[in-house]
């Protein structure tokens, strides 16, 4: 991975075999970030994602492998308890154009990811909400 900080905004390149949470942290960690949104696309060959049943508050999985481009990755960087937190969604869709997506879990880099975060200039922590079953962002 590399990437290349203008400001308020990071341009990130992700290469091949790494995983996309596992990177997102180490730059939000190197650049102190507590709030940010991410964009991207890419390529992956593995990856896991959720849905969230709201009647029984639990996420179920779903694994995928093959060959699968990014449509859509977006989601938010911000703190829960004044630590990194992280809440990405992603859509990939495979050779016959179908696409899969939901919370992200695990992405694994089959070729490259392009990336870009905003970074915010504030703090959102999350609180975890009983009624719902998820944390949620605290003002």
């Amino acid at each position: 991975m590399e990437y290349k900080r203008f400001e308020n905004t990071i341009v990130v390149r992700i290469d091949k075999n790494e995983e996309i949470l596992e990177q997102v942290k180490e730059i939000a960690l190197k650049e102190n970030i507590k709030l940010a949104s991410i964009q991207a696309l890419g390529a992956i060959n593995d990856f896991t994602v959720g849905v969230f049943k709201c009647d029984e508050k639990q996420y179920y999985a779903n694994h995928f492998e093959g060959s699968y481009e990014i449509v859509s990755l977006t989601g938010t960087i911000n703190t829960m308890n004044n630590e990194f937190y992280c809440h990405l969604h992603l859509s990939a869709g495979n050779d016959k154009g179908e696409v899969f997506g939901g919370h992200l879990n695990k992405a694994i880099v089959s070729a490259t990811c392009e990336m870009i975060i905003t970074v915010i200039d504030g703090t959102v922590d999350r609180v975890f909400n009983e009624e719902v079953g998820l944390n949620l962002f605290k003002f």
